[in-house]
């Protein structure tokens, strides 16, 4: 059975956010956890064991806050535009990653939310926009 394209676009948006995700993962832990490490108050396995049961229990304790709250027309947005705000994330934190440099995963994501019709790909404005806005905001 061959997927539709709708079906298709959906298994390409998902994989992209697993992608995203595992990013994140070792992304953002690293940069947590490593002041505890480096002057050895932690072990690396006990400060990622630590770090990921105390991102998991925040989520019960104090609830998930949305920042895009307002940014954004919700009607507006469409697969291809989470795809590419992910993807702009994921090269973001690769680059950020290979030069060694502590910035955050969530952080870069909500950077390119902006992601309006205006800004939408093939739009001349997007790559420039969010580019500057990347420079900026590191």
């Amino acid at each position: 059975m061959l997927l539709s394209s709708s079906h298709g676009l959906l298994l390409v948006t998902v994989v992209v956010a697993l992608a995203f995700d595992f990013l994140n993962g070792f992304h953002d832990a690293a940069n947590s956890i490593a002041t505890v490490v480096s002057t050895r108050v932690l072990s690396p396995k006990l400060a990622g064991s630590w770090a990921a049961f105390f991102n998991f229990v925040a989520v019960y304790l104090f609830g998930i806050a949305t920042i895009g709250s307002g940014m954004i027309e919700i009607s507006e947005v469409t697969q291809f535009v989470v795809i590419s705000r992910l993807l702009g994330a994921i090269v973001w934190d690769v680059l950020t990653w290979w030069l060694g440099l502590p910035t955050s995963s969530s952080h870069s994501a909500s950077v390119v939310t902006p992601a309006r019709p205006s800004c939408a790909p093939g739009s001349e404005s997007s790559s420039l926009a969010t580019g500057l806005k990347l420079y900026r905001s590191y």
